[in-house]
């Protein structure tokens, strides 16, 4: 099965006749006024094991499911196909080996990304525990590919405003402009450094691992780090792509609460506060 080289063909009929029926969860958009942009979908399927609360869960990844497998790449990585996925295409870069999560990203995990970024394009973000909506411990990088000129994402065009001198967000967050080529990757070690440095995360020099649990979202134009202080609110569980612009609600969602507070008001609620003075990055 070859990657989707910037998503110029059928991809989603590529998938759909993979050796696995890899249907994404049944959501309905839900038509609430006043959340625009955000994109609020209602799951109508039955959850996925991931989303069940408590209870050991089995590491998907030590086997992967071979029908899954898309790549084996050069850096001891596999690019997987997303056995739940929130759309067609949902891909997983994940370390062959034993990784945890929570642990920092290392220079061979940056390879990978590089790797498949140079041919496909999207948005990727990663959850670095259970506190910032991780599922599985073992270490995986998520990317929601994009045709080319496709918004990466809701937030896309608040986050570009924001590059531009918009106001910030009234939460603990990094927000950088890429600085290299289109499907490059050789600046996401470094902005991923000076982000957790900015956010007190701490380094990888001095810390064993993060001192604090974070979403990191990116596409070929921005970077993003958020820090987190909690996985869920009003009944919502909010990972990575909460702060691009999509929720979820499940039975458990409190959908009056976020109809009377607003989305804005859930994310500053699972981030940790914004500091008296901005993060500054060198």
């Amino acid at each position: 099965r070859r990657r989707h080289t910037r998503l110029q063909g059928d991809w989603s009929s590529d998938v759909c006749s993979s050796d696995l029926a890899l249907v994404p969860l049944g959501t309905e958009i839900e038509a609430i006024a006043g959340l625009e942009p955000f994109l609020v979908r209602r799951l109508t399927s039955r959850p996925p094991r991931h989303l069940h609360p408590g209870g050991p869960k089995p590491n998907p990844f030590l086997p992967w499911d071979p029908p899954l497998q898309v790549e084996l790449l050069s850096s001891g990585h596999v690019l997987l196909l997303n056995k739940y996925p929130v759309q067609p295409a949902h891909l997983l870069v994940i370390s062959q080996q034993w990784q945890p999560q929570s642990g920092w990203i290392e220079p061979l995990d940056w390879q990978a990304v590089q790797t498949v970024a140079a041919d496909t394009g999207g948005l990727w973000f990663f959850n670095s525990s259970g506190t910032a909506g991780a599922s599985q411990p073992h270490r995986h990088l998520q990317l929601l590919p994009r045709r080319a000129g496709e918004r990466s994402c809701p937030l896309a065009p608040l986050l570009e405003a924001q590059l531009q001198g918009a106001p910030a967000w009234p939460w603990s967050y990094c927000l950088s402009r890429r600085t290299g080529p289109a499907g490059g990757g050789d600046d996401l070690p470094e902005l991923y450094a000076a982000h957790c440095r900015a956010l007190e995360l701490g380094s990888a020099q001095e810390d064993s691992a993060p001192r604090h649990a974070y979403n990191l979202l990116f596409d070929d134009d921005w970077f993003l780090t958020v820090r987190r202080v909690r996985e869920h609110c009003a009944g919502f569980s909010i990972n990575g792509l909460g702060f691009a612009g999509y929720l979820l609600c499940t039975q458990n969602s409190d959908r009056d609460w976020l109809q009377r507070h607003g989305p804005w008001r859930l994310l500053q609620e699972v981030a940790a506060p914004a500091p008296a003075q901005a993060p500054k990055i060198p």
